[in-house]
């Protein structure tokens, strides 16, 4: 039996480690070469930590399996008559069992014009771009000789105060307050100013309204400016338009909705209003037994309460494709998917967190530390689990962030000199 993984995210490797003694052949599919543990990604698009600390090849990472093949390369399709995925340059790979894990790409809510103003975070190519955005921002605010040109520079927008928005905010007021702090001639980095935008009326909507007023607290006293209520209405080059406000800004970041994978309306099925694959209780596809969708990409509307697009879940997802697999192997019944709730956990800044455990909530130092320890522990490999305690622990009592490399030539149009400016070196 054939068996094809697309994707490995944590549902598709957890799914293709769960089969690590089946007799069965495994192939997993991957746009890239790594697996990529994306909760940490914000530490790499702010210099915290530098990419191979959170990233696994994924050849590496299946090595051992002998009945894994990985193959690099792009699904763009499944074709459920012919029982094959069809992949960018036309080849098509036959299956027995195919398991789904494509995730989920960035919403921008029918603006993908905003994307090229304010990128995502959902790559390590994304992690790269924001980077070089946030310490080039200084650089051109350090040359500036106009307030209003350095003022845009040194203004940063994030949009959306979900974990990942709440997370990037709190570190940059981090990176500006004491990163850089002395490191500048002629700016003061901390009078940057950051911006949390969220439409909502609070942030981390998906916590208790008493944590999210805690996490806002937080944030606050680190110095960054959340904005609630505020609908984005418009982004370009030189700012963010809110409603009827303007907020000039050179560097903004898209942290406000995700989208399930194209390769869903592919299945030919039924989808949510999300697009994604509304799949049976034991997580296969209506009418095709043989394809079961785990991770961002499936809906299951009948489980109470609602599966989070978190990396737990996909984890338990990709963990229960492959039982039921095993289970169908031992001529058993395939079994319905029930997720368990572990927690939840966002850090905000440095000794900051909220942390929720059923009816246990936690804030301040205590849920940071459980943050801490939580993160290393589920990193893939002992390896990155090293560098990142090390990194980490440099970081905090350094406040210095290691990876702030910005590789390339800079193509930012650099600010105009005003004429007779001590500035302007042009020959007089």
């Amino acid at each position: 039996m054939r068996v094809v993984i697309v994707g490995c995210g944590f549902g598709g490797l957890f799914a293709a480690r769960t089969l690590r003694r089946a007799p069965v052949e495994i192939i997993v599919l991957d746009r890239t070469n790594h697996h990529l543990f994306q909760p940490l990604l914000y530490q790499v698009a702010t210099a915290g930590l530098a990419a191979p600390a959170i990233a696994e090849p994924i050849r590496r990472a299946l090595a051992r399996q002998k009945n894994v093949t990985a193959l690099y390369g792009e699904v763009r399709r499944v074709d459920t008559d012919a029982r094959a995925v069809v992949m960018e340059n036309g080849d098509a790979i036959a299956y027995d069992r195919l398991i789904v894990a494509a995730g989920a790409i960035d919403n921008y809510f029918g603006h993908p014009q905003w994307q090229l103003h304010a990128p995502s975070l959902k790559t390590l190519a994304d992690a790269f771009e924001i980077r070089r955005r946030i310490l080039l921002a200084f650089e051109h605010a350090e040359r500036a000789s106009d307030a209003a040109a350095r003022a845009a520079w040194l203004t940063f927008v994030v949009i959306g105060a979900g974990a990942t928005g709440v997370e990037l905010a709190g570190t940059l007021a981090e990176i500006a307050r004491h990163t850089l702090k002395g490191q500048f001639r002629r700016i003061d980095p901390r009078n940057a100013r950051i911006v949390l935008v969220e439409a909502a009326d609070r942030v981390l909507v998906s916590y208790p309204p008493a944590l999210s007023e805690r996490a806002r607290t937080q944030l606050e006293r680190l110095g960054v400016t959340v904005w609630l209520g505020k609908r984005v209405v418009g982004i370009d080059a030189d700012g963010v338009d809110l409603d009827a406000e303007r907020l000039a800004a050179k560097t903004v970041i898209w942290c406000a909705g995700i989208a399930a994978s194209p390769l869903g309306e592919t299945l030919g099925v039924p989808l949510d209003r999300g697009r994604r694959v509304i799949v049976e209780p034991d997580l296969s596809v209506p009418g095709h037994p043989e394809i079961q969708v785990v991770g961002d990409l499936a809906c299951l509307p009948a489980h109470r309460p609602a599966v989070p697009g978190v990396a737990p879940a996909a984890k338990q997802m990709g963990r229960h494709a492959a039982r039921n697999l095993l289970a169908e192997l031992a001529g058993r019944k395939p079994t319905p998917f029930r997720y368990r709730d572990y927690g939840q956990l966002a850090t905000i800044g440095r000794s900051k967190a909220v942390a929720m455990f059923g009816r246990l909530h936690l804030s301040g130092w205590l849920a940071w530390v459980t943050w801490l320890c939580a993160h290393i522990y589920f990193l893939i490999g002992f390896r990155n689990r090293l560098v990142v305690l090390i990194d980490w622990a440099w970081s905090y009592w350094t406040f210095d962030r290691s990876a702030r490399i910005v590789a390339g030539v800079d193509r930012t149009p650099a600010p105009e000199p005003r004429p007779g400016s001590q500035h302007d070196t042009r020959s007089r």
